[in-house]
């Protein structure tokens, strides 16, 4: 408990000055709050390994944080996991999003949990407070390549899966009507 309180406090202080995208401006660290709760309320996962790389999952990709800052605080699993769900920032985000399809398969069941609730507090942000420039058009296509990523992270994690399988259904229902 302590390390993982530790994290949170880590994610805290990286993300201080991040904002999400919707109207709002919510603070940044909301989000692998979410993304932590939801694998361990959702998914019943107590792993604290899964649940401290969930709080980080974000870190190296979107702050100055390295992969070995993260080892030296949290150890090499943790490191390893939040690597997994890591993308490139030095490619194009097509790529980026492409390479996600591509290696949603190869992760390990533990980074595929976190991805899997990753992916479905995002959705269901799209779905109750969407990023303030974002038409419905693009919230589609969201969703479309989230599905496509996601079918890659399947046989982990019944609850997640389901969770996300509800969430899905909710949102390519919306756009397909809008």
């Amino acid at each position: 408990m302590k390390s993982l309180l530790k994290a949170a406090r880590f994610a805290a202080e990286k993300h201080s000055t991040q904002k999400r995208k919707n109207v709002a401006g919510s603070p940044y660290i909301n989000h692998p709050l979410e993304v932590a709760d939801h694998l361990a309320t959702v998914g019943q996962v107590t792993d604290e390994d899964i649940l401290i790389a969930a709080l980080l999952h974000d870190t190296v990709e979107d702050t100055q944080t390295t992969r070995e800052e993260i080892a030296d605080h949290f150890g090499e699993t943790v490191a390893s996991l939040v690597m997994e769900c890591t993308d490139d920032k030095s490619l194009e985000k097509a790529e980026r999003k492409r390479l996600q399809i591509v290696n949603a398969p190869k992760k390990s069941d533990e980074a595929k949990m976190i991805k899997l609730a990753d992916k479905t507090c995002n959705l269901r942000s799209i779905l109750t407070d969407p990023p303030k420039d974002w038409d419905t058009k693009r919230q589609r296509e969201y969703f479309e390549w989230a599905r496509q990523v996601c079918d890659g992270l399947k046989g982990v994690n019944a609850a997640l899966e389901a969770e996300l399988d509800t969430v899905l259904k909710e949102g390519l229902n919306r756009f397909r009507t809008q």
